[in-house]
């Protein structure tokens, strides 16, 4: 029995875990495994899918990553929280020029309105912009599909609301691209693969899309991702790798690859993407744009891929703070035909102009977790923080998140057993071969999870909401990098199969996963680059509810960083002021 079941952890209670900065609790690291790429990662996938060497190398997988240790096997006093919904209360709602800068969604409604130029003059401008980032030698793979002739009539129609003196609203004529996890008509909805949409065929916008059509937006097509959202990378096979503007050598981050690189390329002020593990801040922080990701339940999931279920949320990646909010304004609010429990009756928001700014706002620091980066990373973040306390005579909080690994490795059972059973009706009827490599691997990984697993999982969600609200009695935000590196280089190698990259991944990931596990709201802000030239993010995770508190913090950490901004080598003028 003893080779079978590994001992598990056992967690003290929350009321006996000490939070403090001088707490026992260890920081642990795990073991990654080496990349596979090419020929190498087949021949793994061919072993995994294989019935009885597939079965042992599951378990070896499992065992090797911690799983049977921290979740599995682990005793935990906390019973299971499946979704996490947060209760509301007053307090979570109390509110507390440079060398080069992207055009904002109020810089294209200003140039509608005194005539300077068209929406139709520049949805022109975007059709040849997409069309020149389409060229060898490297193509960059924004999007999976853009219809030109549907987004010059959005644009002609545009066009003449303004010649009328009649614009919707300042969105109006505003390009906006939309991840391929969500629906957007007439185009099909992929998820990054050759085959989901001849299985669920897209019928009509996503909540969140409708709410932007209604406003007048131009939408511009839909962006490439990683395959179902199954890496961090943005390397599809099917489809090309999404490279990044700063570096066509470099990766974007994924999931929400092409709507991170279109924002960061000026194709567009703003896309959006869908966070489930990181995959708005992530890609976000690697191309040098926003990545905001709001409180789980806050924008209806109603048209979105259901890959998961309480995890992920709809996030917006974007070219400033406050094209971030604008949008946010726009699609939160719950479905009218819903009876909510834990919204709001109204959504908050922020008066980013405003002259007093808030005071005393405390950011929680765990000085372990937050170095665990770069040394470039690392200074980078923490002079940006200290600029930001120095700035605002805000203060920072030493504290001790434990587990965090745990966390991260419950999240893990809790998206991959979500998405196993979501896709579970289609894989029978499925050609594999129509699958990427580097996706075979992780759904059969996904598949390896059962029912007391998942249920370990949710009482690990359980005792970390503790522990975070008890971390939030203390401090008002969360502070850490976006990320441990910036990006990588895409290898040749991975081209064709996709990779699996754990020491880079779990680098990318390491700072993501309680605003996700957890449904807390979470922003990065592009604070710096590293000695390449790559960008730099700081995130700011927030309590539940806490949006306009957030924004106010990433726009002081905008308006100080926002002189030092470059222009990445890839860029498109779309109102060719430059």
């Amino acid at each position: 029995m003893g080779l079978l079941r590994d001992a598990g952890v056992v967690y003290k209670p929350v009321e006996q875990t000490d939070l403090g900065p001088c707490s026992n609790e260890s920081y642990f690291k795990a073991d990654k495994a080496p990349r596979m790429a090419g020929f190498l990662l087949k021949i793994f996938a061919w072993f995994l899918e294989s019935r009885i060497i597939g079965a042992l190398l599951l378990y070896i997988v499992k065992k090797n990553n911690q799983v049977h240790k921290l979740v599995s096997n682990a005793t935990l006093e906390e019973p299971p929280m499946f979704v996490p919904l947060h209760p509301i209360t007053d307090k979570s709602l109390d509110l507390k020029s440079s060398c080069f800068r992207r055009w904002t969604i109020a810089d294209y409604s200003r140039a509608y309105s005194t005539g300077e130029i068209t929406p139709l003059r520049v949805a022109e401008h975007f059709i040849d912009a997409v069309r020149e980032s389409c060229s060898p030698p490297l193509p960059m793979s924004f999007f999976i599909n853009s219809d030109a002739e549907d987004i010059l009539r959005q644009a002609t129609e545009s066009t003449l609301r303004y010649e009328r003196g009649n614009p919707i609203s300042a969105l109006d004529g505003v390009l906006i691209a939309i991840k391929d996890e969500i629906d957007c008509y007439p185009y099909p909805t992929t998820g990054g693969t050759k085959w989901l949409h001849k299985f669920r065929p897209c019928t009509g916008d996503a909540c969140c899309v409708m709410r932007l059509r209604s406003c007048g937006v131009i939408l511009v097509g839909k962006t490439n991702m990683h395959e179902l959202g199954a890496g961090v990378s943005g390397i599809n096979p099917h489809y090309g790798p999404i490279r990044n503007p700063y570096d066509p050598k470099k990766i974007c981050g994924g999931s929400s690859s092409g709507s991170a690189a279109v924002v960061s390329s000026g194709l567009c002020p703003v896309a959006l993407g869908v966070d489930s593990g990181g995959s708005v801040r992530m890609p976000a922080s690697l191309c040098g744009v926003f990545g905001f990701k709001p409180t789980f339940g806050c924008i209806p999931h109603s048209g979105v891929l259901p890959l998961n279920w309480t995890v992920g949320t709809v996030g917006i990646l974007a070219a400033t703070l406050d094209d971030a909010f604008i949008v946010y304004a726009a699609i939160s609010g719950d479905l009218p035909s819903h009876k909510p429990t834990t919204l709001p009756p109204k959504v908050q928001f922020p008066l980013l102009n405003s002259t007093k700014p808030i005071s005393n706002i405390r950011f929680a620091k765990y000085g372990e977790w937050f170095n665990d980066c770069s040394d470039e990373i690392r200074i980078c973040c923490s002079n940006a923080l200290n600029l930001l306390c120095d700035h605002y005579k805000w203060k920072t909080v030493g504290v001790t998140i434990p587990d965090i690994e745990s966390m991260l490795l419950a999240h893990y059972v809790t998206i991959s057993s979500e998405c196993s059973t979501s896709l579970s009706s289609h894989m029978e009827k499925l050609d594999f071969a129509e699958i990427g490599w580097d996706v075979r691997v992780a759904l059969r990984v996904c598949g390896a999870f059962h029912g007391k697993e998942y249920i370990q999982a949710q009482k690990m969600r359980n005792r970390q909401m503790q522990i975070h609200n008890n971390i939030f009695a203390m401090a008002d935000v969360i502070v850490a990098p976006t990320t441990g590196r910036t990006a990588y280089s895409i290898v040749d190698d991975a081209l064709k199969t996709g990779e699996v990259d754990c020491i880079n991944g779990a680098a990318l990931i390491r700072y993501q996963i309680a605003g996700n596990f957890l449904g807390l709201p979470a922003v990065t802000v592009p604070v710096g680059y590293d000695k390449a030239g790559l960008p730099i993010g700081l995130q700011f995770i927030g309590k539940p509810w806490s949006e306009p508190t957030l924004m106010h913090v990433a726009y002081a950490m905008q308006a100080l960083c926002i002189s030092e901004y470059r222009k990445p080598k890839v860029f498109y003028d779309l109102l060719h002021k430059s």
